[in-house]
């Protein structure tokens, strides 16, 4: 994989020279969900991120998720502004809204955000817990959206419960150590656009998304064939994260990584699309519920090792956006 040196960015907390293939093709063996616990484990502790191949997911229920993610993003901007994005994190975000912390100008990207749907009357939403709230599907400009994109959903979600329970057997837990924290998560879903790195962009140090580590617990990405996403290891170098065709990108968020007490790393990455063509891509940041306890204490660490204090799930990620989102700014 190709290195990128830059200068301009601080180092990561891993060294790595490559981003490791994990064949999910035999987890539902013993034999094999060993092996594969094993290989996750290793690769998060290195540099919290691989693929994962032989996923399950159906090629069909990708092609039409992603489908419908260009189709949305080629709405004029009037009828995209119908579901503008708030302060739940649900709707549609305009290019310009985002500028990361640490970043010298805001993200050129455009992102449709929805998570775990619950109606109105849900208890977590009327309890007012972080980040719970119905999603803002654009049933009048893009009818077929939320039915295109669904499946995929919760596949994907389907899939980071697979690869959390191979986690904590690598972590010496029981296989279902998160799985009650996984009943009703956040789950958060964005489709994502990205144009084409401009030279002004390049000049202003400008990315489709700035130097950041994930907020939540595990993400799982899907992106095209155009390339840009690279990960920053100990040296400062960026290695290239390249589309390889059947599989997922995944990485360790900063909540997994206090979770573990830092034995797990939230490695620094960034997307630059200098491809020529526009990029798409569509993460589900595989979050818990939001009133899950993040304490590294449950994961057998002594009170005297701890290095972090317990936080729940959605006052983290709320905390995180609200000083990386402009809709939050007065």
């Amino acid at each position: 994989m190709t290195r990128i040196s830059s200068p301009h960015y601080a180092k990561a907390t891993s060294d790595f020279d490559s981003i490791p293939i994990v064949d999910l093709s035999d987890v539902k063996t013993q034999n094999g969900f060993s092996r594969i616990a094993h290989e996750l484990i290793e690769t998060a502790k290195k540099s919290g991120f691989f693929y994962v191949s032989n996923h399950g997911i159906d090629q069909v229920v990708i092609d039409r998720a992603f489908a419908a993610s260009r189709s949305f993003f080629d709405l004029p901007k009037a009828d995209k502004s119908t579901i503008t994005v708030n302060q739940k994190q649900r709707g549609w975000m305009a290019q310009g809204m985002t500028n990361l912390e640490g970043a010298k100008t805001h993200d050129a990207k455009e992102v449709f955000f929805w998570g775990w749907d619950v109606t109105d009357d849900d208890p977590d939403m009327l309890a007012g817990l972080p980040m719970v709230a119905p999603n803002c599907w654009p049933d009048t400009v893009a009818p077929t959206l939320k039915r295109d994109l669904l499946p995929y959903y919760e596949q994907v979600v389907s899939l980071s419960r697979t690869i959390l329970s191979a986690l904590a057997v690598g972590l010496g837990q029981d296989r279902d150590f998160f799985a009650k924290a996984y009943e009703k998560p956040l789950a958060r879903g964005q489709l994502v656009y990205y144009p084409t790195a401009t030279d002004q962009d390049l000049q202003e140090e400008r990315f489709g998304a700035a130097t950041h580590s994930d907020f939540g617990v595990l993400t799982v990405l899907l992106q095209d064939m155009q390339g840009g996403l690279q990960v920053q290891n100990l040296t400062g170098d960026w290695i290239e994260a390249p589309p390889i065709a059947g599989t997922f990108v995944c990485n360790i968020g900063d909540l997994l990584e206090r979770w573990t007490n830092n034995r797990l790393v939230s490695t620094k990455h960034r997307v630059l699309n200098r491809s020529g063509n526009s990029r798409y891509s569509i993460p589900i940041f595989c979050d818990p519920a939001s009133d899950t306890v993040i304490d590294p204490r449950d994961l057998g660490v002594s009170d005297d090792k701890a290095l972090f204090d317990p936080i729940t799930a959605g006052d983290y990620i709320m905390s995180k956006n609200k000083r990386n989102f402009s809709q939050y700014k007065p």
